[in-house]
């Protein structure tokens, strides 16, 4: 198949802007509210406090999310997420202004910025459903895996810089003017948008009640054993595995590297998983995608140990970069199975599924590390997180067999050959 298939299409390029233009702005923005959040209070729960804040909203509404996408033009729903999240970075860059940090008491300034982290966790609830259902209205369904693919780097190599010159820009212009860069990006997004053609609305059942709906689309996750093996194995794996919520206090307490160790160190997962999904584009992983999916949670949980227990810095790097690059072949291969498994009519719902399994385990993981950080230290907490991911990647491997012969070559055979 032709590794650049996707990017003959130019609406599917302006995209890939918009996503990365989005995904750069939001992934710089939460590093940086992390480092100023951490230095006003040298707390590690309050960086668990951060993820909690936008994972209650993201999973409260997530699922009404779904319904409102699968009803809604995925174009102008779209606008409104983006418009929504340009006005949440220009409340944060006002709330850093000097002259009203001098008038405001450091109480007053964390609420307010953990209320605005809030509010993001309801933007969020709908803007990841309504970018995976604009995909499939752009590409045929011949090129849906390719399109993932690429969609999947794009957001990869977004999130390679974004905190990469998060850490650089805290350290040559502060918090105050990253935060301004960080809005100026996401009115980049919505200009580049308006390049896009309004689509059409799939779904045959306009208007239909929203609990029904929302029955239909859990039923529809919970009875297709690939989607949800695919999903439960990242959530939890995500959930104990990740610790990049606690890098800050790596950066500052225990490698001693300053802003811009942090932002090497907060990069090297998005680098490693940048060049795997490059690779991917001309070495497809859809061949015996369970044992590989299994594989590369399992070597996700030995990285995150190894980088829990390092005191060297480029070691710490290193783990980091090969966690990036094993969690890329997770993501390539679940957006892959939803893609493929998904009905156009259920994009939405089934998305907002994956937003409540996946995307929001990473801010409730944040929460999970900041607590064990609490409770157990730094170093004990990360290590517990790499321990408890391998027990989950043993437990899935010996109760699923199915799941371990899980290959996606003839759905990816039968795709191509549709009109």
């Amino acid at each position: 198949m032709d590794p650049y298939a996707a990017l003959r299409y130019k609406e599917f390029n302006i995209f890939l802007l918009v996503r990365f233009a989005m995904v750069f702005a939001w992934s710089m923005q939460f590093i940086v509210i992390e480092w100023q959040v951490y230095s006003m209070t040298k707390d590690p729960l309050s960086l668990g406090i951060i993820g909690l804040m936008e994972v209650i909203p993201a999973v409260s509404t997530a699922l009404f999310a779904g319904h409102v996408v699968d009803q809604k033009e995925k174009r102008n729903l779209l606008v409104k997420c983006i418009f929504g999240f340009s006005i949440i970075s220009l409340g944060l860059f006002l709330l850093s202004w000097p002259s009203i940090e001098l008038h405001l008491s450091q109480q007053v300034i964390l609420y307010s910025i953990y209320g605005l982290v809030f509010l993001g966790g309801v933007v969020r609830a709908f803007i990841g459903p309504t970018i995976f259902s604009l995909i499939a209205l752009i590409v045929p369904k011949k090129i849906y895996p390719n399109a993932a693919t690429w969609s999947s780097t794009t957001w990869q190599l977004a999130a390679v810089l974004g905190p990469a010159l998060a850490g650089f820009s805290i350290s040559w212009m502060g918090v105050h003017w990253s935060m301004c860069l960080i809005f100026g990006f996401s009115v980049l997004a919505l200009i580049s948008l308006s390049q896009i053609k309004r689509k059409p609305i799939l779904n045959p059942k306009i208007g239909e009640p929203v609990l029904q709906s929302l029955k239909e689309g859990l039923r529809f996750v919970f009875s297709t054993k690939a989607i949800l093996g695919a999903l439960t194995l990242d959530m939890i794996a995500v959930l104990f595995g990740g610790a990049v919520a606690l890098l800050p206090v790596y950066a500052q307490d225990i490698l001693h590297v300053g802003s811009e160790g942090f932002g090497i160190l907060r990069a090297a997962p998005a680098v490693g998983a940048a060049i795997t999904m490059l690779g991917s584009t001309r070495f497809p992983l859809h061949k015996n995608a369970g044992k590989k999916l299994l594989l590369a949670v399992f070597a996700f949980g030995i990285c995150m140990i190894v980088f829990g227990l390092s005191t060297y810095f480029w070691l710490s790097v290193a783990a980091l970069f090969v966690s990036g690059a094993v969690d890329g072949v997770s993501m390539i291969i679940r957006q892959t199975i939803l893609q493929l498994k998904t009905p156009d009519h259920m994009r939405g719902r089934v998305a907002s599924v994956n937003s409540m399994f996946v995307g929001s385990s990473n801010e409730l993981g944040a929460f999970e590390s900041g607590l064990t950080a609490k409770l157990m230290g730094t170093v004990t907490a990360v290590v517990f997180g790499g321990c408890m991911t391998l027990l989950t990647v043993s437990a899935t491997a010996f109760i699923s067999p199915t799941f371990r012969r899980l290959d996606l070559s003839k759905d990816i055979e039968e795709h191509e050959k549709e009109k």
